[in-house]
């Protein structure tokens, strides 16, 4: 299990962080101190399991938990905090279980086996029937946008970052455009190119273009290649 703990006290991280690796099921923990912070891992990382502190500095942890349940296949939310009083709010937000500092090794052990219980039911549940996202968060230099599924036109690798194109709007962030193909649901989606992924819905048009290959006009009017790598699946796929 990948844990993620997100707390703005290093020695309340360190100690969690020690207790959680006490056990052989916990393959490896990251560390997080901002909202940022702790998207900018769970976007780029397969993260199973996040601890959350309710008060971070001047943010919430439970709005952070509010991102968290926006994220395709979310990680399991436990929160560990100081406060006892937010109980009730923290499972609205979904909240698999709440654990009180100081941290307790039994208590630690206790969430985690029920993490690791919802965790493994969820995925067994995606095996049968996995559905498509609403929408995807991108994370840029200063804000995460939840981009709708519905709106996202095409994915565009450039000089080492990423263009995600809107209807009418894009966003550049980090990443690659395998991590993008991985994660986009591969009915709508389609890697045409080493530099393109496009949203199949968004065609306008088809051209025959050189050495057999073909050029998309997208509805943003934007045109991208189909290289001689993807032309089957591509043919296939949008049924010529």
């Amino acid at each position: 299990m990948n844990i993620l703990i997100v707390e703005d006290e290093y020695l309340a991280r360190a100690e969690l962080n020690h207790l959680l690796k006490q056990d052989s099921r916990v393959a490896h923990v990251e560390e997080a101190d901002s909202i940022q912070d702790a998207m900018k891992i769970m976007l780029t990382q397969s993260i199973d399991i996040t601890y959350l502190d309710i008060h971070l500095t001047d943010e919430s942890g439970m709005e952070l938990a509010d991102l968290i349940n926006e994220i395709p296949d979310p990680p399991v939310i436990i929160f560990a905090t100081a406060y006892d009083q937010y109980a009730l709010k923290a499972f609205e937000k979904n909240a698999r279980d709440y654990i009180l500092k100081p941290f307790e090794e039994k208590r630690v052990r206790a969430s985690l086996d029920k993490a690791i219980k919802e965790s493994e039911s969820s995925s067994a549940k995606e095996q049968i029937s996995k559905p498509a996202p609403d929408a995807v968060p991108v994370q840029t230099e200063d804000k995460i946008y939840m981009v709708k599924m519905s709106s996202l036109v095409m994915v565009e690798a450039m000089q080492g970052k990423v263009i995600v194109h809107e209807d009418n709007n894009q966003h550049e962030s980090k990443g690659t455009l395998q991590f993008w193909e991985e994660k986009l649901p591969e009915e709508t989606f389609m890697r045409v190119h080493r530099s393109y992924i496009i949203n199949l819905d968004k065609i306008q048009a088809i051209e025959p273009w050189f050495n057999n290959t073909y050029q998309v006009t997208l509805e943003t009017g934007i045109k991208v290649p189909v290289s001689r790598s993807y032309i089957q699946v591509f043919r296939d796929k949008v049924n010529i």
